[in-house]
C-alpha cells in the first residue's frame, strides 16, 4: 500500500507551506463552525479543503512552487511575529532593516543612529538609511 502511495505521489506537489496553511485555515473555521453551525462556513472550509488537495496531487510542480514562493514572500514580514513575539520585539525595537538597493540584500542596522551611510556586506554598494 505504501508503494502504491509513493508511485502515485511521484511527480506530484505534495505539501508544501501554501497547502498547509490552507488546510490550517480551514481546520480553525472548522471548529468555529462547530459552534456557529453557519451552512456557508461548511461550505468554505469544503472548498478550502479541497483546493489544498488539489495542490498536493497537482501535476504542475513549476506553477505550484511559484505560488508556494509567492505566499512564502507574502508572509515573511509576519512570520517571525508568529514564531516568537518576544524576539521580534525586541529585533524591531533595536534594530531598521533596510534592502540595498542594488542587489535587494537586506541589511540590519542600529535604531536611533539618525542618518547613515551603510556597505552593502554582499555587493559593497552605499547608500543611506535612516534610522
Amino acid at each position: 500500500m505504501a508503494d502504491r502511495n509513493k508511485d502515485f505521489m511521484a511527480g506530484r506537489n505534495g505539501a508544501d507551506e501554501l497547502a498547509m496553511a490552507i488546510v490550517g485555515v480551514a481546520l480553525v473555521l472548522f471548529v468555529i463552525n462547530l459552534f456557529a453551525q453557519v451552512t456557508p462556513l461548511t461550505v468554505i472550509v469544503l472548498v478550502l479543503i479541497a483546493y489544498a488537495a488539489f495542490r498536493m496531487v497537482s501535476t504542475k510542480v513549476d506553477d505550484r512552487a511559484e505560488e508556494n514562493d509567492a505566499f512564502k514572500d507574502l508572509i515573511a514580514p509576519i512570520l517571525p511575529w508568529l514564531k516568537n513575539p518576544k524576539a521580534a520585539k525586541e529585533e524591531h525595537d533595536k534594530y531598521v532593516h533596510a534592502t540595498c538597493p542594488n542587489c535587494h540584500q537586506h541589511v540590519r542596522v542600529p535604531r536611533g543612529k539618525g542618518h547613515l551611510r551603510v556597505t552593502c556586506p554582499q555587493c559593497h554598494q552605499k547608500f543611506d538609511v535612516q534610522s
